[in-house]
């Protein structure tokens, strides 16, 4: 499931108290967290660390005494193949593929395209404003238009007639219309190397965004339109987009989530792979179906070995222009943090949810997972010595041509500039992660705590601004007391992990207890979740100070040293964003379009050809079947996650035949979920929705050996609707009147 691993929330109250003193917090509410490697190296009871964890998936493909960096060399598409439409690789699609694809073909393409919501990918397939997404985009969305006595979950919908189709509340999709290139005016407005601190210069890029797009709002073409501006190369270009948003959506077709997610997170990111990822949505515009003459026709008959295909859609993220230094950096403590963080709130949520039974918390569940697996991948590519001496030859290519274009000497210092920023990163992390308030990182009560430590301190220092934030001094009402509880004692485990057992916070938050015990005490003691008391703290804010509360106590040890680390590495990764924006730079000035930029969200194109590959000792096939989805349900037994509904225990002999996921070498990442796979005549021949386990490094380097896309076949969905689902209405208007029978391999 290729979906972008939303940061956990920070409590409400706390971001805004952060402006008002000016504070960021830099914790995985903001940034994936990170932290120095651990002090102790012995697990704390009853709390799964990430580095035993993933010690298995993360073991080197190459051992690292078989490697010798000076003979590795970088690959040609290391940085990837997610062409911009600023910039569409007309040239190289002709010398790659013998395929002329001109303006109007990528027009075309982009046209048809569509971002959904703010975190998947979709296209129009119907001149009727039908539009194709994944089943896992559409999760949200499918269950928030259930009836009372409805399960869509386990039912799946498809509107019958046009009167049954759904409209879902808050759900738009936007369709690039505008594009234009404002990189002059945004580097003037920050001026060059050391026009100013890098506070102000990122400053200054802020203002111009407004500017530009205050201006553009009114000018001709533009009115009306979704304003965003985008960044590409870290700053080294920037463009301002022009998105037609639609705002009538309303739900077709969504099949059951055991279809949607068959295998669930066994399967995820691998292959084979038999899942019906796919879910189908209507734009309307004033009342009635949407008209309009760019969308992708569908082909059923698939695709060939060996054929070229394009992926549009919008990924999320990828850090590939990151220097080694910073690898390193999230290779030792960032990435081994977030998986901790990821497993014990999901085992916490997972034991919560097995008496709440709440879609929303399965959903974050899912979510949780998803990423957890996600970042286990990055983490074997980042041990992984070979494709770290692939970055390391990159980098030094890198400045090998840098110094053949004759730049200056002080550009040539970026890379020794982001190490030494890095190094200084490190010496601050365990503090600003460990100690950060958040709940999702210790709980409502504990983060509540520091919102109080912090009103107390305003109190003081700014008395009119704590006046203004007061009526934001409300005690939290706890979701439930057991998963409070539940993600206290894994705060706790996870500072005695990382800070040390001898650190005053951990003394003083354990007192002898384990994490779980002591997570126990702490609730059942404070008084944080008594309105009367939180009232009379409100009025009185001095007395924070001096409160025997237990969380408070412990919030006034770690608070001031948080605030301290928080606000280096502010500074840390405002010098950072600076440099990497430089970089950025130099790498289009040395290669121009020729590398494609970073992910940003935004809309991209990639190209890739139909291909297996070789895995677990034998070969991956192009395309599975549906035969396979039973031969996988029947192996186990019919359990969960590989259990199906009861309409598709008895299948026609005539659906075991039919393609349903195939493979390709396209260039994916988070936020691509939903897109459109299509062909050189502009037809839809897949929905891609996953990629497999080689494909997880991919958010540093893209090595296209083993990487591999995952896509729901254009003749497996038809198929499902035929046999199945007996969406005769939805056939006919993806493939006519009379549907056409996929090939047959």
């Amino acid at each position: 499931m290729v979906r972008i691993h939303r940061r956990l929330p920070v409590w409400s109250g706390f971001l805004m108290l952060n402006t008002l003193i000016g504070l960021c917090s830099y914790s995985l509410a903001q940034v994936p967290a990170t932290t120095s490697r651990p002090a102790s190296t012995t697990p704390a009871a009853g709390v799964t660390t990430a580095e035993t964890k993933v010690a298995t998936a993360a073991t080197p493909a190459i051992p690292s005494a078989y490697i010798n960096p000076d003979t590795v060399k970088a690959g040609p598409f290391d940085m990837g193949k997610m062409w911009t439409f600023d910039n569409p690789p007309k040239d190289y699609f002709r010398k790659t593929y013998n395929f002329n694809a001109d303006e109007k073909w990528f027009d075309e393409a982009r046209l048809a395209s569509l971002r959904f919501a703010d975190y998947c990918s979709a296209s129009f397939v119907s001149s009727n404003g039908l539009v194709m997404t994944n089943h896992h985009c559409a999760r949200e969305s499918g269950t928030g238009v259930q009836r009372k006595g409805e399960d869509l979950n386990a039912t799946g919908f498809f509107a019958k007639t046009p009167a049954e189709e759904r409209k879902v509340e808050g759900l738009f999709v936007d369709q690039l219309v505008k594009i234009e290139d404002i990189t002059n005016r945004v580097q003037q407005a920050m001026g060059g190397t050391g026009a100013g601190s890098e506070q102000a210069q990122l400053q200054a890029r802020e203002q111009a965004f407004n500017t530009i797009k205050q201006e553009y709002a009114t000018k001709e073409g533009w009115q009306g339109l979704e304003l965003q501006t985008i960044t590409f190369y870290n700053g080294g270009r920037y463009a301002l987009y022009g998105f037609k948003r639609y705002n009538d959506v309303r739900l077709v077709f969504m099949p059951e989530l055991q279809l949607g997610f068959f295998g669930g997170d066994p399967d995820n990111f691998t292959y084979p792979r038999y899942a019906l990822d796919c879910s189908f949505f209507r734009v309307y515009d004033n009342g009635k179906p949407l008209q309009t003459t760019h969308y992708f026709k569908f082909n059923t008959n698939g695709v060939r070995d060996g054929e070229p295909i394009f992926v549009i859609g919008n990924p999320g993220r990828t850090e590939r222009l990151k220097t080694v230094a910073e690898l390193e950096y999230d290779r030792d403590l960032q990435v081994p943090f977030t998986l901790q963080l990821l497993r014990n709130r999901s085992t916490a949520l997972q034991a919560y949810n097995a008496t709440a039974k709440n879609d929303s918390i399965l959903n974050e569940i899912f979510s949780l997972e998803n990423s957890y697996k996600a970042y286990t991948g990055q983490l074997a590519g980042l041990r992984d010595p070979y494709l770290m001496a692939r970055k390391a030859a990159f980098e030094k290519q890198f400045q090998t041509d840098a110094r053949a274009k004759n730049v200056s000497a002080d550009r040539l210092t970026l890379w020794d500039d982001l190490t030494t920023s890095t190094t200084q990163l490190r010496s601050v992390f365990a503090a600003s992660n460990y100690l950060a308030p958040s709940e999702r990182i210790m709980g409502e009560l504990l983060t509540f705590a520091n919102v109080l430590m912090q009103y107390g301190e305003l109190s003081i220092s700014r008395p009119e601004a704590a006046e203004s934030a007061r009526s934001l001094v409300v005690a939290p009402k706890l979701r439930n007391r057991a998963l409070e509880e539940a993600y206290l004692a894994a705060h706790l485990a996870e500072a005695q992990t990382g800070l040390g057992s001898d650190d005053p916070y951990v003394r003083a938050a354990l007192n002898g207890r384990s994490p779980k015990e002591a997570a126990a005490y702490l609730i059942s003691n404070t008084k944080l979740a008594d309105p009367a008391f939180i009232k009379d703290l409100a009025v009185r804010p001095q007395a924070i100070r001096s409160s025997d509360d237990p969380l408070l106590a412990l919030a006034r040890i770690g608070f001031s040293r948080y605030v301290t680390a928080a606000r280096q590495a502010r500074q840390l990764f405002q010098t950072q964003e600076v440099l990497r924006g430089q970089l950025g730079r130099l790498l289009y000035d040395v290669y121009g379009t020729s590398i494609p930029p970073d992910a940003t969200f935004s809309l991209r194109i990639n190209d890739g050809v139909v291909r297996g590959y070789a895995y677990n000792g034998t070969k991956a096939p192009i395309f599975t079947t549906f035969a396979g989805l039973y031969d996988r349900n029947y192996s186990f037994a019919d359990k969960a996650p590989w259990n199906l509904p009861a309409r598709w225990k008895n299948p026609p002999a005539e659906l075991l035949r039919q393609p349903m996921c195939f493979i390709s070498t396209n260039d994916i990442i988070g936020g691509n979920s939903g897109s459109p796979m299509i062909n050189k005549n502009l037809e839809a021949v897949g929905l891609v929705f996953d990629g497999n386990m080689e494909s997880l490094p991919g958010e540093f380097i893209f090595v296209p050996d083993l990487n591999r896309s995952i896509s729901v076949h254009a003749g497996g969905m038809i198929a499902a609707m035929r046999y199945i689902y007996k969406a005769d209405r939805l056939i006919k208007e993806l493939v006519g009147t009379t549907p056409a029978t996929p090939a047959k391999k």
